[in-house]
Order: structure tokens, then C-alpha cells, then sequence
């Protein structure tokens, strides 16, 4: 897709619950930004972003660059002023929880799973209830297109399709067939996975913060292979009407600045002794000590996303619940913007 010189977003204001996870928020969705680097939505309705620079492709296609900040390691970088009041307010003593595994929830896969696109897949209409802030392209949907929740959930209901022919991730909320082929859903991005753009500022995706579902997963694949290179999302009961870098939108009306915003990295603490959990646990919490967790949805406390797999073993992953909020911290991620509209990260 070629970009344009610039690009200029008309917001519209439209409601969204406090649980809602991709909807725009309840408050206009013209953004400001604070010395402290958080976006906070405020009155207006025209946002101008200038465009950003992909990062050079590579044959293979990886889920985002060497040099995205989903991939950044996060283990020496200052605590955030604000980390005590932040997790105290998504649970200090509350567990962790794998929202992934092996079998079947309430007759759907345990997780958001992903559905690799087969070549020369055909893309069919989406239409979205939140048109002005989805990328209305064609979706290359196939007929087993895995849905979160099972094609009968009633849910959050994520579809994450990963073509790598073309390298990209399209996502949809709140997604539903339609009886003439075609599909409707609440909200839709498409990711390029080799470059660094973010959507444009205060646009949603398919989930609340306007980031990729996708970056966020714990897959099988890698905690087999011994690591997983990236951050984790995350979801917090309440969040504030504002978001930090890198994530694009809110999903609150709440200006309490004891909440935290969309988009906010933590870390499991270095202190804490993780030697005894069972492998594919222990691999989990490797990963939230160097790389951290993403605040991206309004959601259950410090429920961790993944993909589903049979070779999970859900009573290892469930070993993961003996740690607990206060055995986290929010992180100043601010020296790791390059750009304010662009995911690259320092090292």
C-alpha cells in the first residue's frame, strides 16, 4: 500500500462500555500529549499524522521487526513514577492467568488463535460498526477461519489471520459471517509485520489500545523453542481515557491518574524466583521479566494472552497464578521512542 504525504483522520464519537475491547472511547478521540509522553483524548475531531517509514523487508517474514518495541527488552529501564499507583489499581494481590491452553472453554478453544491464510486465499467484505477507524480492505477470510471463542461464542469473538505469503496480520472484533459471503465485525486492522508503523493516532484495531493482537500472543511454537522475543498482552480492570506510546487508543471516560493507560509496559520484578515453575511456565515469566507485559484491553486483571494449542499443559501454565501483582512494576519506556508515530525502538 503506498503511503500518503499525510493523512488526515476524521474521529468520530461514538459510545463504547468500560469492558468494551476495541470500541473508540466513550470521550472524543482528538488526542494531547503531556510531558510525560501520555496521550489524553479531549473535545475535537480532526487528527493530521504525518506518514512513517516501513522498515526494510526481509525474505522472511517475522512478526515484526528486530527493532519493534514489542521486542524490546525492558529489564533495565527505570520504574515509572507512577508504578505503585498503577498496580495497585489493576490488583496488587491478584494472580496471574494463562487466558490460553489446551482444550475446549465452554465448547471453544482456551486462548485467541490464530488462522494461517493458504495462498491465493480470496478476500471477502467486511463491514464494521466502527467504519472510521477500521481498514476496509478485503480480509482474505477462509471458510475455517478459527474464531475466539467458537463460531457460536457470544465473546470478544477476535479473528487473527496471518498470510506470510504477503506478511501480514489482519484482525477483526467482534467478527460475524454473513449470509451473502461476507463478514461484519466490530473493528478491523491490517498490520504490515515488516514494518514499523502504528495506526493513526487515536484509531482503534481490533483491540483497545490500536495494537496488533497478533505481537502480543504467547504461542506454542516459541515457548517450545526455549523463548519468547516479545512482550505479552495484557488486560486490567479499569483503565484511564488515555493512552501511551505505543499504543494509538483509549477505551475509558475515566481521568483518574491512579489508572493506568492503554498501552502501558510492566514487568514481571527481577527479584522474584521463578526457578521452580514448570518449563513452559517458567518461560512465560522469563519473557515478562525481560520484555514486559502491554496493557491492551479493559479486561480480567493481569489475564495474559495466547494462542491455543493441544501441547499446552494447561496445569503448568496454571502455575503461573502463583505470582501476583505486586510482583510487577510499570516501566518508563519513553527512552525507547525514536518517533512518537513509529514502533521502532532504541537498543
Amino acid at each position: 500500500m503506498r503511503s500518503r504525504a499525510w493523512l488526515v483522520v476524521l474521529v468520530l464519537v461514538t459510545g463504547c462500555s468500560a469492558g468494551g475491547p476495541s470500541g473508540p472511547a466513550a470521550a472524543s478521540s482528538h488526542p494531547t500529549t503531556g510531558s510525560d509522553g501520555v496521550v489524553t483524548l479531549a473535545p475535537g475531531v480532526i487528527v493530521t499524522v504525518p506518514p512513517t517509514t516501513p522498515a526494510g523487508g526481509t525474505a522472511a517474514c517475522t512478526i515484526f521487526p528486530a527493532d519493534n518495541v514489542w521486542h524490546a527488552d525492558v529489564s533495565r529501564l527505570p520504574v515509572h513514577r507512577d508504578s505503585a499507583a498503577y498496580v495497585a489499581s489493576i490488583g496488587t494481590s491478584r494472580a496471574v492467568h494463562a487466558d490460553f491452553g489446551a482444550g475446549l472453554w465452554e465448547g471453544g478453544p482456551i486462548g485467541i488463535p490464530v488462522t494461517a491464510v493458504p495462498a491465493g486465499q480470496a478476500g471477502v467484505k467486511v463491514s464494521f460498526e466502527y467504519a472510521s477507524e477500521s481498514d476496509r480492505v478485503a480480509y482474505p477470510i477462509p471458510r475455517n477461519a478459527k474464531i475466539e471463542g467458537g463460531p457460536d461464542s457470544d465473546g470478544d469473538r477476535h479473528i487473527i489471520l496471518l498470510d506470510r505469503g504477503r506478511c501480514r496480520a489482519y484482525e477483526l472484533f467482534a467478527a460475524y459471517p454473513r449470509g451473502d459471503g461476507g463478514w461484519r465485525a466490530g473493528s478491523g486492522a491490517v498490520f504490515d509485520l515488516r514494518a514499523n508503523r502504528l495506526r493513526p493516532r487515536g484509531w482503534t484495531s481490533a483491540d483497545a489500545a490500536g495494537l496488533s493482537i497478533l505481537a502480543g500472543l504467547v504461542r506454542y511454537d516459541e515457548v517450545a523453542a526455549g523463548h519468547v522475543d516479545h512482550a505479552i498482552r495484557v488486560t486490567a480492570p479499569r483503565t484511564r481515557n488515555a493512552y501511551v506510546w505505543p499504543a494509538r487508543h483509549a477505551a475509558s471516560s475515566s481521568s483518574d491518574r491512579a489508572l493506568p493507560p492503554m498501552g502501558l509496559r510492566l514487568r514481571l520484578k527481577s527479584s522474584v524466583d521463578i526457578s521452580r515453575l514448570p518449563r513452559q511456565a517458567r518461560i512465560v515469566a522469563e519473557a515478562m521479566k525481560r520484555y514486559g507485559v502491554i496493557l491492551a484491553d479493559n479486561g480480567s486483571p493481569w489475564f495474559i494472552s495466547g494462542a491455543p494449542d493441544e501441547r499446552w499443559n494447561n496445569d503448568a501454565l496454571r502455575a503461573l497464578g502463583g505470582l501476583r501483582g505486586a510482583n510487577f512494576e510499570a516501566v518508563d519506556t519513553s527512552s525507547l521512542m525514536m518517533s512518537p508515530d513509529s514502533a521502532a525502538a532504541r537498543r
